[in-house]
């Protein structure tokens, strides 16, 4: 899978800085698979007819679910990022136009909705989470599930592996640092959470919204 290593658009880091889902780091892979099975197992849950996957990237997830038979659509705010998901598109036998361009920011009910709303590891890039919820609320039809670092413990494990020691171990384009309990309160001023996992160093949760 093509990734985007790290490019820049707009002085913002875009993309994974390294192949995380194909790293043969020991620690990265049993990281990594605690966070691929808790989100499979939180899609599971939710039994989604269409999902739409805010914040793409180079499109892991949704080869993997358009591949599993799920009506399924992905959008990233760059347009490098999104050019790389659809070549991985095209390598995975699935059709490119699953792909599009679009800000968090802009999504409309219209065109964006879907069952099941997937946002794994974009709110810690956002200079305005507060718009970035009331967008995902335009476009949730039923659940949402969101990701977000959980601080201070990414950090301190970035610094424990010698890794961004200058910023204090805070990633390149981390600019919004939760905890797990700082996190959920905000969650729950948009949403009702149904379900919080924790896997390694993660907050995930599921979401529907509020009645």
């Amino acid at each position: 899978m093509k990734i985007a290593g790290g490019l820049k658009e707009e002085g913002i880091v875009i993309g994974n800085a390294f192949d995380k889902y194909g790293s043969t780091n020991p620690v990265v892979k049993i990281m990594m698979k605690g966070f691929s099975s808790t989100l499979s197992n939180l899609v599971d849950a939710a039994k989604p007819l269409t999902i739409h996957e805010v914040g793409c990237g180079e499109g892991f997830w949704v080869c993997k679910w358009a591949k599993a038979g799920i009506q399924v659509k992905g959008t990233d705010f760059s347009t490098q990022v999104i050019q790389m998901a659809k070549e991985n598109a095209v390598l995975h036998g699935i059709s490119p136009d699953l792909f599009e361009a679009a800000s968090i920011y802009d999504l409309e009910q219209e065109s964006h909705s879907a069952d099941l709303v997937v946002c794994c590891e974009v709110f810690e890039h956002l200079e305005n989470p507060d718009a970035g919820f009331e967008a995902l609320r335009r476009v949730v039809s039923k659940n949402l599930i969101l990701s977000v670092p959980r601080e201070p413990l990414w950090r301190f494990l970035n610094m424990a592996r010698f890794k961004y020691l200058k910023a204090f171990g805070n990633t390149p384009g981390h600019i919004q640092h939760w905890s797990k309990r700082s996190f959920l309160k905000t969650v729950s001023r948009y949403f009702e959470i149904l379900e919080v996992r924790s896997p390694l160093p993660w907050t995930m949760v599921l979401c529907r919204q509020k009645k």
